[in-house]
């Protein structure tokens, strides 16, 4: 065992002693950013690169994109072949964006007014999609796929606008293609991440998310016919107002990286925070922190099976439920189709083993698991 696999598993221990435990062996899959835009088609992320950024090296902006037809369908043909102990097929708990920038409202009034779109309106728009709200529809129906808010969209809306007010070339550039998603990986930019949709550094950007966070909430009730009890911050990126605002609007459970980013209203200035699976917080909500992850498009090269198999291990071993990370972009093959089918190879893989090795195993969403651990709560 190398130096770094050793840390790894280290960290991994350590990250499981605290908190929630439960003799049962429970798997949330939790999967980030569907319904939110990212690279658009093939031919724009050709013009990205032409105009020489180095696309290539974000796996975001080289896969990521609205989920087609086809993708769905790969998706749910996979998870439908297993089942858990009790029955149920794997979930993915789908944290959503409820909306994307109007492309068009906005240049209409020359950037001074921002504008947004459900994303089942910018679904329609986008070739292979029309019919991917319906396919949404039927896998929460077959309990599959089961949406939970993610905000109202993956953007800083205030910082995005001001620098398109202020001229900037390569946001410009990127709006004339209808994205936003240029990672400060790639962008030759010195800018904050315009991801980040709940950073702040002044009152009037915080001010501006509290009406978002309401909005979103408002939203996604409207569309899903349901209130999401759980949230996810883009980039685990949030500050205490914003729980605040979160739990006025019934959210009661917080997904979570071991660390929380946490904006401090300053230029620069923001500090991390270490959370666990079922801390309270003073509002009484239960934080749902994810230990396991499985992201091949990161490095298709590396055996992510085998590693997130370990980190679920270990979480069995602390008796914890394995909260895996699995973004949206493994998943898509609209881009490039070689993605998905490595990816859900992977996947098919993983849920294979996970089956044959814990067959016992019971597969939740983030809410479900919410509620279970605020009935039976134990913290050290």
């Amino acid at each position: 065992m190398n130096l770094k696999s050793f840390k790894d598993q280290a960290g991994s221990h350590w990250h499981n002693i605290h908190g929630w435990r439960n003799k049962r062996r429970i798997v949330v899959f939790e999967s980030d950013d569907w319904g939110s835009i990212r690279t658009p088609s093939k031919r724009v992320y050709e013009q990205l690169a032409k105009k020489g950024l180095m696309v290539h090296e974000c796996p975001f902006t080289k896969y990521d994109s609205l989920a087609s037809v086809d993708d769905l369908t790969e998706l749910f043909d996979t998870l439908l072949k297993y089942k858990g102990s009790d029955g149920k097929h794997p979930v993915f708990t789908a944290n959503t964006v409820v909306a994307n920038p109007d492309f068009q409202k906005i240049r209409d009034t020359k950037f001074s007014q921002y504008y947004y779109e459900h994303f089942t309106e910018t679904l329609n728009r986008y070739p292979n999609h029309s019919g991917s709200f319906k396919l949404w529809n039927e896998g929460c129906q077959r309990g599959i796929f089961h949406p939970q808010l993610h905000g109202r969209e993956h953007l800083n809306v205030s910082l995005w606008m001001k620098n398109l007010r202020e001229g900037s070339k390569e946001t410009k550039f990127a709006f004339d293609h209808e994205m936003f998603g240029i990672s400060t990986i790639i962008s030759n930019e010195n800018r904050r991440s315009y991801m980040s949709s709940l950073d702040y550094e002044d009152i009037s950007e915080l001010n501006e998310q509290v009406a978002i966070l309401l909005d979103a909430q408002n939203l996604f009730t409207q569309i899903f016919s349901y209130t999401s009890e759980s949230f996810i911050a883009s980039n685990y990126t949030w500050g205490v107002d914003h729980e605040k605002v979160l739990s006025s609007s019934g959210v009661k459970y917080i997904q979570s990286s071991r660390s929380q980013v946490l904006p401090l209203g300053e230029p620069g200035r923001r500090r991390h925070k270490i959370h666990y699976i079922g801390e309270k917080n003073k509002l009484h909500q239960y934080y749902l922190v994810r230990n396991c992850y499985f992201e091949p498009s990161i490095d298709h090269n590396k055996d992510t099976v085998s590693e997130c198999l370990k980190q679920i291990e270990t979480a069995f071993l602390w008796r914890k439920p394995a909260i895996i990370g699995s973004h949206r972009f493994n998943y898509i093959g609209f881009l490039d189709e070689k993605n998905r089918e490595r990816t859900l190879k992977k996947l098919d893989e993983l849920l294979k083993k996970i089956i044959t090795k814990w067959p016992d195993v019971e597969f939740l969403t983030s809410d479900a698991l919410g509620k279970l651990i605020s009935k039976v709560f134990f913290h050290d």
